[in-house]
């Protein structure tokens, strides 16, 4: 490969906003920070700083990262004012365990912070746009489902409207451990999603989000849009569960896929919600936020699924970007200096810690003479695939990650 260090320092720039929409084609309405692994606070920081001066400079009000969209309203409650304290935000509005971040618990504390005094309209807002999903299963549709339903009994007439009874949902949805039984990730039988009352649910789930749809005028008027806006999270919310919950039961060879695209489906429905709301800075790992179909393996199983970035790029176009983060070392975790012949052993011989890259003018120097992927002696980190630079509208370069 004939790329030199000169071929490409004209792409690198410092990790600025100004910078970063200056490679952008168009202004987005969401903007999307990739993460290559979970758990380190350096990335968070990184992200942290882009965030402060997208407030500062380019009028973003919000911030959506990868945690459990309901945990998350705790979260925004708490930044825009409500009661409560830092300490319960961080221990109950995140999932995934990222409330144990200091990165993300400095993001709280500052957005808190820099709402104190200013109008509703100006106010910071924090969002969860995950389901209320882990790698071991998911949760009960109860909340979801419930609130749903609380929100349409509070403005319609219950009786001549609503398709079941609070103690109907209550009943069929009997205890929180059938749907969360952590087996059913591995043993399909196990799982509650496809019995009598699942599928009964789901019909109920349906009824519901469409009474609420058919009903916008009146509800946008009697309780208010951002009233209306939070059923229509609990309705996205419910139905993606019950469809979760279903395939978790399923016993073809589909099965792990189907759970991966619905997983992906849910973010990307939550994300198209907020962009109507947008600019938006989006932020989770780069596997959920890629515009090309995400990959793994699970075992000697090869899967493919299209990410939430994919779907929002086919609906939103120049008005959804994505920026990756690739690294060069993660120490603590074996993952040293990256080989010379890679698109991160070429970065990590640059000079600076951070980088902004130009992703596009990153492929264009590199030309059809692509470097191979980088591979990770650690399962939790993620190389740069080189072939994806080209769709990316830029790239995050951090040169080492140090263990706090």
């Amino acid at each position: 490969m004939a790329t030199d260090i000169t071929d490409i320092t004209h792409t690198t720039h410092a990790v600025e906003a100004s910078s970063v929409m200056k490679l952008l084609r168009a202004r987005p309405r969401l903007l999307a920070l990739g993460e290559p692994t979970h758990g380190e606070d350096t990335l968070l920081d990184v992200r942290n700083e882009l965030f402060r001066r997208l407030v500062e400079q380019e009028g973003y009000r919000t911030i959506a990262i990868e945690s459990d969209c309901l945990m998350g309203l705790l979260v925004d409650d708490y930044v825009t004012g409500g009661e409560g304290t830092l300490h319960d935000a961080m221990e109950h509005g995140f999932s995934h365990g990222f409330g144990a971040s200091a990165a993300n618990r400095e993001l709280v504390r500052w957005a808190r912070e820099y709402n104190e005094g200013r109008p509703a309209s100006d106010r910071l807002r924090f969002a969860g746009f995950d389901g209320p999903l882990e790698i071991t299963g998911a949760a009960s549709p109860r909340q979801a489902l419930t609130a749903l339903h609380s929100h349409l009994t509070s403005w319609l007439d219950a009786d001549e409207l609503l398709p079941c009874t609070a103690a109907t949902l209550d009943h069929l949805l009997g205890s929180d451990e059938r749907w969360t039984e952590p087996a059913a990730m591995t043993d399909p039988s196990r799982s509650f999603g496809r019995s009598p009352e699942a599928a009964q649910l789901r019909l109920l789930a349906d009824d519901l989000v469409a009474l609420l749809d058919e009903r916008t005028p009146h509800l946008i008027a009697a309780a208010g849009r951002e009233a209306w806006d939070r059923a229509r999270l609990y309705g996205r919310t419910a139905t993606g569960l019950l469809r979760y919950h279903s395939w978790m039961a399923d016993t073809s060879p589909a099965r792990m896929v189907r759970l991966l695209g619905v997983r992906d489906r849910m973010m990307a429905d939550n994300l198209l919600a907020l962009a109507a709301g947008g600019p938006v800075l989006v932020f989770a790992h780069n596997s959920h936020l890629q515009r090309e179909k995400s990959s793994m393996r699970m075992g000697d199983m090869p899967l493919e699924w299209w990410s939430a970035g994919a779907i929002v790029a086919a609906h939103l176009g120049a008005q959804y970007a994505f920026l990756p983060t690739a690294l060069g070392t993660i120490r603590h975790h074996g993952v040293d200096a990256p080989p010379p012949k890679t698109v991160e052993g070429l970065l990590y011989a640059l000079p600076g810690d951070r980088l902004l890259v130009d992703a596009r003018g990153l492929a264009a120097a590199l030309g059809h003479a692509l470097p191979a992927p980088r591979d990770s002696p650690w399962f939790g980190y993620f190389g740069l695939d080189p072939v994806h630079l080209a769709k990316a509208d830029g790239l995050i370069f951090v040169k080492d990650l140090a263990q706090v």
